[in-house]
């Protein structure tokens, strides 16, 4: 079993090569080939026996792993047009002004910056959030309080008349 296959990959791995790039380009072209491959070790008992269709056979395999790859990159594209189209005003986001804010939130520790991210940002209740760290909705609370109390030191170092932007305290 493991000599067919090697004397298959040998023998047609640089016409799938070829077959790719022609389609989907150079770039990407050593990922199909790989996964068209690795389709053929998975079905070996779907490998035409006669030597001679065994390459329109991993044509064919080729074509479905680009067709599947062509309709993921569209369903993205159309995932991230609908996200870039709907705007909420209720949830916050980064704006030009909130500079300092960013500069703040930089300085903070990662983890400070996630806790205070998935409630500000993502709009996340405090047990949703804590789904997201791993913890319960209580220690996520402890959590995001002392974040805010860091952001709020941060800012006051630089900015004392600068207030905290769209920060919102949920005991969900």
């Amino acid at each position: 079993m493991r000599e067919q296959f090697d004397r298959l990959f040998q023998t047609h791995y640089e016409p799938i090569l070829r077959y790719a790039a022609r389609r989907v380009g150079t770039e990407s072209a050593h990922d199909v080939a790989n996964e068209t491959f690795l389709v053929a070790w998975r079905r070996q008992d779907k490998v035409p026996s006669a030597a001679e269709e065994e390459l329109p056979w991993l044509y064919g395999v080729a074509r479905q792993i680009i067709a599947n790859e062509e309709r993921s990159r569209r369903r993205r594209d159309r995932l991230g047009a609908r996200l870039r189209a709907v705007r909420q005003p209720d949830q916050c986001a980064p704006q030009p002004e909130t500079g300092s804010v960013l500069s703040a939130m930089n300085r903070l520790s990662p983890g400070d910056r996630e806790v205070l991210r998935l409630v500000a940002w993502e709009g996340l209740d405090n047990r949703a959030a804590a789904i997201v760290v791993g913890c319960s909705a209580r220690t996520f609370s402890v959590r995001l309080h002392r974040a805010r109390k860091r952001l709020a030191a941060e800012l006051s170092s630089t900015e004392p008349e600068r207030s905290l932007p769209c920060v919102t305290t949920s005991m969900s």
